[in-house]
């Protein structure tokens, strides 16, 4: 590693050679104001110039978040020249910005306005036409509102480093430049995964989650039976919409606040999880005894099943047929569930709390349902049970520990939790499929080679006499890599899981915003560092759980004795599986009308 000498506001340090000065700043202790402040590892072209300072052999004033650090380089951060230069690149933004913060859902997290706040910005310097404004909505999951971009490029380079298919794109030049889908058309009609990684580096509120709060308000209000349920990941990622530490599990304060909301059920999907595993394990087996479709690939991530069927129609039979846990979960609970208690379907209302916003498309999917009745009615991300939570008057850090409800499909295995990151679902399946090729328990329990934030991961396991070759990808770049295999001929595997999402349901895009200047007592400068402590919650998790293993969870067991008789039964397709089909491309005449000039 070398060095150089460089000094900022008169003070000498040494720092790596090709750092930026903004990276070289910060590791000197200086924080120089800008739009960098976290973003994911994700590409800057310095477009904004926000962060500009006084540098030796820059021509000017140079933007920090580009310009490397050099030999004797002298950095001014607090020169007049600088800071009146930063404040009117703030004001020129803020001139063509729709600055109705009380109404924007990132106020108090929105980087442009915790810059304009450091910067001292002053109130309309600038003024004139704006931009012509793209408001698109027509998506269930994805929001996208281009009078709050700034035109960073942030969310292109995430779409195209997570996914490599480039949805996201610069539209026009100059002053009528926005950011959006090809020629500017709706989300909805585009190839997008509606996975979210965009809203997740965005710095502003022009990419949003859509909100089903007011559906589940309105649910209420109708006197509807209502039923929550949470995935694995939302327990260690809610606390940190309350102040807590990143990776701080609060499963007992999350069931009783939603107890206090006025949920009639508060119900944990690791249940859904472990009924996952039961059939994905089977179908599994079944396609290796009998010659069936190979490798068979994960289906509980809903963005890599709109990635399979956009990008990859030919491979749709290799996918496991079962529904996604939350999806399975609902399914049970407007029929089992409903039945058992004497209740309507058409009178519950089941609410998933999730990581992910691809599962506001996917419960939408028309293939989600059961003689009319839909499988879950409204999904809301951790960040919408948050705002729920703050707009009830909780105190958060107050509540008791309480447990879920226990009744019918209270219990989960450490298997189900562990569904939430990057390898879990592989894990939880070669714990039960360990079971029943060998007929005795894998009691080492984990299996360290699917685990960590490694893009692909592979391992080969030995059970009833065969070697089982698995594999683990998040995020599509490199799933792609493993479906080429298969479509050459040379994939190797049995078994391959898929998390659209790089580190998978922990770094979803629902999940609470990860940004250095609103977190600074965190370790949060290297990427891998937060799906790393939310991944160790889940695994503690996991640890902590007297049942480890799918098979062994007794309401599991008991379901399929009083209900759907045995795994991959007739019953269990009717409520538990679901169908693919390629989706048509896009076509740009069909949406004319979802540009919208203010």
């Amino acid at each position: 590693m070398s060095l150089v000498n460089i000094t900022i506001e008169g003070r000498p340090y040494q720092v790596e050679e090709g750092l930026t000065i903004l990276e070289a700043a910060r590791q000197c202790g200086y924080e120089i104001p800008s739009l960098c402040t976290y973003n994911h590892g994700e590409c800057n072209q310095g477009s904004c110039r926000v962060c500009l300072v006084e540098a030796t052999g820059a021509r000017g004033l140079a933007a920090s978040c580009v310009f490397p650090v050099a030999e004797g380089m002298e950095v001014k951060i607090n020169s007049p020249k600088a800071v009146a230069a930063r404040r009117t690149s703030v004001e020129l933004l803020l001139s063509n910005h729709n600055v109705n913060c009380q109404q924007c859902g990132k106020s108090g997290k929105c980087e442009l306005q915790h810059v304009a706040r450091i910067v001292g910005a002053r109130e309309g310097m600038f003024q004139g036409a704006k931009t012509p404004t793209t408001y698109d909505d027509a998506s269930p999951s994805l929001v996208r509102d281009t009078s709050k971009c700034i035109l960073c490029g942030r969310c292109i380079a995430r779409c195209k480093n997570a996914h490599g298919n480039g949805v996201l794109g610069f539209e026009n030049r100059g002053f009528d430049a926005k950011v959006g889908p090809a020629q500017d058309i709706s989300f909805m009609e585009s190839p997008c995964l509606m996975c979210g990684q965009c809203v997740t580096v965005c710095p502003t509120g022009a990419l949003m989650p859509k909100t089903e709060i007011d559906k589940v308000d309105f649910a209420r209000a109708q006197g509807k039976f209502m039923v929550v349920q949470t995935a694995p990941a939302v327990r260690a990622a809610l606390g940190e919409e309350f102040g807590l530490p990143i990776g701080t599990p609060v499963t007992g304060k999350m069931a009783a606040a939603l107890r206090r909301l006025g949920f009639d059920r508060v119900y944990d999907t690791d249940f859904g999880a472990d009924l996952t595993i039961m059939e994905e394990a089977n179908e599994l087996l079944d396609r290796v005894k009998n010659d069936g479709v190979l490798p068979m690939i994960t289906s509980c991530s809903p963005g890599w099943v709109n990635w399979a069927e956009t990008y990859n129609a030919d491979l749709l039979p290799h996918i496991s047929s079962c529904k996604s846990p939350h999806q399975m979960q609902g399914a049970i609970i407007k029929s089992y569930f409903a039945e058992q208690n004497g209740l309507d379907p058409k009178d519950i209302f089941v609410v998933s709390i999730m990581p992910c916003t691809a599962k506001k498309f996917e419960k939408d999917r028309p293939q989600m349902e059961v003689d009319g009745i839909r499988d879950v009615d409204a999904v809301l991300t951790v960040r919408e049970l948050g705002d729920l939570i703050k707009r009830s008057g909780m105190q958060f850090n107050r509540l008791p520990e309480e447990g879920f409800d226990y009744d019918i499909m209270g219990t989960a295995t450490g298997a189900g939790v562990i569904f939430g990151v990057t390898g879990g679902v592989m894990e939880a399946a070669l714990r039960t499929a360990y079971k029943v090729l060998e007929g005795k328990e894998y009691y080492a329990v984990r299996f360290e080679a699917v685990r960590g934030m490694k893009g692909i991961k592979e391992a080969t396991v030995t059970m009833g006499g065969m070697d089982v070759r698995v594999a683990v990808a998040s995020g599509m770049t490199n799933a792609q890599v493993l479906l080429d295999q298969i479509r050459e001929g040379t994939s190797p595997y049995h078994f391959i899981e898929i998390m659209c999402c790089p580190g998978g349901c922990i770094n979803g895009g629902g999940m609470p915003i990860v940004r250095h200047a609103f977190l600074p007592n965190e370790d949060v400068d290297i990427v891998d560092t937060y799906r790393q402590k939310r991944a160790a919650a889940l695994y503690t998790e996991d640890e902590r759980n007297t049942l480890r293993q799918s098979h062994n969870n007794p309401q599991i067991v008991e379901l399929y004795e009083r209900f759907l008789e045995k795994p991959n039964s007739h019953l269990s397709h009717r409520l538990l599986h679901t169908t693919y089909a390629a989706r048509e491309p896009f076509r740009v005449a069909d949406t004319e009308d979802v540009e919208i000039d203010l």
